[in-house]
């Protein structure tokens, strides 16, 4: 059996990723429907609604325990892999975010002095905790429905 099959067929690895993409269409999806415009960069950034990052360790984390067991150590590494990324997601990134808005408000009062152009810095970089919470469950979903359909 070659790599490329073994993680193709490899039901926690799929539903991870599963949880991943769903999370990027669905910020494309949502923005859509807000502001009647179609977004496809989303697809490829950090931060919005729901949480890519959060779907997608909650699902494997969850896929490990019902997969391999939740008595595993793998289980419990995987659990604290998962809580340390929504963490950071919600919290470290997300005050990330908070400062580069206060960056982007201070260059556009400097830009009305009429000094020099500075580059907006992303101002999306986390989650708050509801993006971070429909994140992990929709990855808590994927890994439900993956464990039905491939036992």
């Amino acid at each position: 059996m070659t790599l490329r099959e073994i993680l193709l067929l490899n039901p926690i690895l799929l539903a991870a990723l599963t949880a991943w993409s769903i999370a990027q269409i669905l910020k494309v999806l949502i923005e859509f429907i807000l502001l009647r415009t179609w977004n496809w960069a989303l697809l490829f950034q950090a931060g919005g609604m729901p949480s890519s990052h959060s779907a997608m360790v909650s699902a494997a984390a969850l896929s490990i325990g019902l997969y391999k067991g939740f008595d595993l150590p793998v289980f419990a590494v995987a659990s604290i892999l998962a809580m340390i990324v929504i963490y950071d997601a919600t919290g470290i990134r997300r005050e990330a975010g908070r400062q580069a808005v206060l960056i982007n408000t201070i260059i556009e009062e400097i830009a009305k002095g009429k000094l020099s152009q500075h580059k907006r810095l992303k101002e999306v970089l986390g989650h708050t905790p509801g993006e971070a919470f429909l994140g992990t469950l929709l990855g808590l979903g994927i890994a439900v429905i993956f464990w039905i359909l491939f036992p």
